[in-house]
């Protein structure tokens, strides 16, 4: 049997990616409005991602819900 090693991703690599794909699917601007959401709330994305997210909804579904969360926490 082969021998699999783990080699976790890097913390550069992982927010190259992960900017390049909240650019791709909301474009720049609103890709960074959702950094700057995130960096200037104190936001569970964990805890959220429970309550609010389920794999079978539709992406308008899923934005109507972010966007009555964000609602209230403000």
């Amino acid at each position: 049997m082969a021998d699999i090693t783990y080699s976790p991703t890097s913390t550069v690599e992982l927010m190259s990616r992960g900017m390049e794909c909240l650019v791709k699917h909301m474009g720049i601007v609103e890709a960074e409005s959702f950094i700057a959401a995130i960096l200037r709330e104190r936001f569970d994305y964990t805890k959220w991602h429970k309550e609010y997210f389920t794999q079978d909804e539709s992406v308008e579904n899923f934005l109507q819900k972010a966007s009555a969360y964000a609602r209230k926490k403000v």
